[in-house]
Formats: C-alpha cells, structure tokens, sequence
C-alpha cells in the first residue's frame, strides 16, 4: 500500500440529503462524490520519521504507539490511564425470570471514587436465562445508551434514570428528564430479545452519566473527576465528550470482566452515531475488546475526513466544541493536514475483528467513506496474515461482507440502528466470538 490511496470505483447509490435533520445541501458541505477534492491519506504502516513497518512486533512496539498518540494529542484528547484506584461497584438487582423468563436481568452502579454521591454509572445486563452450557460463560454486547437504561426495553423492572437528557418530545424527555413515556424508546435499536435468543448477553448503561452531552458536561462527574475543565479553557490536548464515554465503555467491562457469568474475554463494543464513534475510540485504546462495532459514526468514526464529504470537521467542531481536543480545530477545514485519519483508528483495532455499517440515506455520516476507512486498514490487518474484508469495491446495498477480520454493510434506510444492522453484527459474531 502507497501513501498515496486512489479512490475505489464509485458504487451506485441513491443517497438522501436529510440525514438526523440535518441537510447534506447546507451551504459548505459537499454531497457531490464528483466534488470530493483529491487526497493522500497516511499510510498506516509507515511511522513518522519514514521509516516503513515489517512485521507485528514493530507494528505492535513503534507504529501503533505512534498512532494512538496522535489520536490522543490532535483528535480525542488523552485518556487518563486506568481504572481509578477507589473504584468500586455493586449489584444493586437481579431478576432471574426477566422477559418472560427468557432472560436474567441484573443491574450494577459503578462507582469512580469511594464516594456513593461521586460520579457513577448504572449498568444494565440482560443474559440468557438459565446455564450458559456450551457458551459458558456469555459472551457480550456493550453498548451506551442515549435515553437511559429504561428506554432500551420496555420492561418495568428497569430502574429509571434521573439524570440530565437532551431534550427531545419524540422520546418524551420533559424538563431535561425522562419520564415513563421513555421505557423502551429505543428499544428498535437494542433489539434485546433477539441477542439474548441467539445466545449473548447485552449490556448498556446512559452517555450521560459519564459526561453530559452538552459544554457543561466538561465540568462535571468523570470530567471534574479528573480536572478537566471548561470546553475553553481546558488544555489544547485534553479530552472532550467522546474520549469520557470510550473511558467509560473500559469501565464497564472492568465489571463484566469479573462477573463469573459473562466472559470478558468475549465482550463486542457497539455504538450509533455519536456513539459509534466513542465505541472505536475505546475499542482502538482497549484491546481487551474482542470485536468493535461501528453503526453510522460519520466524521470522527469510521468515516475519512480527508474526503470531504457529508459532515465535515469545522462542522462538527464548531457544532459540539466538546465532543474532540481542542487541538482538532486546527483541521478546521485543513483535513489535508491532519497526520492520521481513521483508516488508522481502525487500523489500531487489528487484528480483532470490526464492523463498519453504514446508511443509504445517511449521506451526513459519509457511507463511501466509511467504506473506505475499512478498506484502507487492511494493510495492518495484512501483518497478522488476515484479508479484512476482503473485497475490493463498496458493496451494494443490503448485501453485507463479511470478512475475516473486518465486516462493512450498507443498508435501505436513515440515520439508525435496526432489526437488519443486528442480524449481521450477530451473524459476524456468531464468526468471531464463537468459541
């Protein structure tokens, strides 16, 4: 692989120009593949003083090191190392005939610090009801969640949540808060009795609890956990909103790790949107994670930021300054400058599996480019004699690749994560976290 990558040959699709609400047309944000200004992505394996990697142990000791630094220093802002030393959790329920008997329902706060009125979290794991018998212990599916825990199911015996939301009537947060109209909201998106019939164990716990989704956050629980400061004022390599929910992902499976019943040798990191981009942030940095799982994350996830395409940097900058370091600014319409891009950021996964998805109308979030960016980490795959995907071209619309290493699909349909995403990050898992 050169430095320099030629764009694959165009797939037709017919792609939407609403996306979210938002609107792909928007003066300054190209929609147009014709306009995609040409571009040289870095080359994953070659490190920065020019030097080009040979075999894994210098991918492993020099080249990705360099990578995950340069994620650190100019995108996510840097990741305190480890867990905190005071922290603590309990399991403060449990429910052995959940769903109908079909599943064990339990629920786990996380405390960060000794403290129980400190930051926290509140985990929510659905398994399969009964011995796990030839899976035992379950694998897992680790996901955060955007309304609370109650709105990924309907059912009852969800503790609801009380923190800070954004406000939104469709799901009927009122007052910045949830309400019972909330339970099961989302729950298209979580789809937790198919997972638990085809054997895995879900688990999810809300964003916000970690940081707020809004500039205030930054001064607030785990971020005032670790002095991070204002979205202004904070250090030009700080982390922002982003980097604090992947922490918080490592977080939770320091508890599913030690839970007798899941196995955390076997645990996916999944995540929508803004959270799919926080799901490869933690899968890149945590290795612990056996399989990362990105559903249309768009800039700054899977999609390439040098294309130019659908959101683009100062957009996403200018319109969540807490989301990135403030470092990631200075690409404000300068992406050609960046010195990664997030070929690399998958790159950093191998040679665990991943899986990109992608929307036909979500032209926001970039679909060619996330293809792309899976493409173009098949290099670093390459060195751990692994194909990734395994194709050379997009594939069209609802047919799903699945390869060796790295699985993409693009599916009919928005912005969102469906009955059809699951079955194929199920049909993947069922090739990878099978024992």
């Amino acid at each position: 692989m050169t430095s320099v990558l030629r764009p694959l040959a165009v797939t037709c699709l017919a792609i939407c120009s609403v996306v979210a609400g938002f609107s792909a047309d928007r003066p300054g944000i190209n929609s147009d593949e014709k306009a995609v200004r040409p571009y040289t992505l870095p080359d994953p394996l070659v490190r920065n003083d020019g030097t080009r990697v040979r075999d894994v142990a210098e991918w492993r000791t020099q080249r990705r090191p360099e990578l995950l630094e340069l994620f650190a220093r100019e995108v996510y802002g840097r990741t305190p190392a480890g867990r905190p030393e005071k922290m603590h959790w309990a399991v403060t329920s449990v429910d052995r005939a959940a769903l109908g008997g079909k599943a064990v329902r339990k629920e786990i706060t996380i405390w960060f610090t000794e403290k129980k009125d400190g930051p926290k979290i509140h985990l929510l794991v659905y398994q399969p009801a009964g011995a796990a018998g030839a899976h035992a212990p379950w694998p897992a599916f680790l996901g955060l969640n955007y309304y609370g825990n109650p709105c990924v199911n309907p059912d009852p015996g969800i503790t609801p949540s009380t923190a800070w939301m954004r406000p939104t009537a469709e799901f009927k947060i009122v007052n910045n808060r949830a309400t019972e109209g909330t339970r099961g909201a989302h729950a298209s998106r979580w789809n937790v009795e198919t997972v638990i019939a085809r054997g895995y164990a879900t688990a999810t716990m809300y964003y916000g609890d970690l940081c707020e989704d809004r500039n205030e956050g930054l001064n607030r629980d785990v971020a005032a956990l670790f002095g991070t400061g204002a979205v202004e004022d904070r250090k030009p390599d700080a982390w922002g909103a982003i980097g604090i929910w992947a922490w918080g992902l490592s977080r939770a499976l320091d508890y599913l790790a030690s839970d007798p019943e899941i196995d955390g040798k076997r645990v996916a990191v999944h995540g929508h949107s803004r959270l799919g981009k926080a799901a490869l942030w933690a899968g890149a940095q945590d290795e612990r994670f056996a399989y990362v799982i990105s559903n249309n994350s768009g800039c700054g996830g899977a999609a390439l930021s040098m294309r130019n395409f659908g959101e683009d940097v100062a957009t996403i900058n200018r319109s969540f300054p807490f989301w990135f370091s403030r470092n990631f600014r200075a690409y404000n319409g300068r992406e050609a400058a960046l010195p990664v891009d997030q070929h690399e950021l998958i790159a950093l996964i191998a040679p665990r599996p991943v899986h990109v998805a992608s929307a036909e109308d979500d032209s926001w979030a970039d679909p060619r480019g996330e293809f792309l960016a899976a493409k173009h980490a098949e290099p670093v795959y390459a060195l751990y004699g692994k194909k990734g995907l395994g194709v050379a071209e997009q594939p069209p619309v609802n047919q799903p690749v699945l390869g060796d290493a790295i699985a993409y699909h693009l599916r009919t349909g928005k912005h969102d994560i469906n009955a059809y995403d699951w079955a194929r990050y199920l049909d993947f898992a069922d090739k990878v976290l099978r024992k």
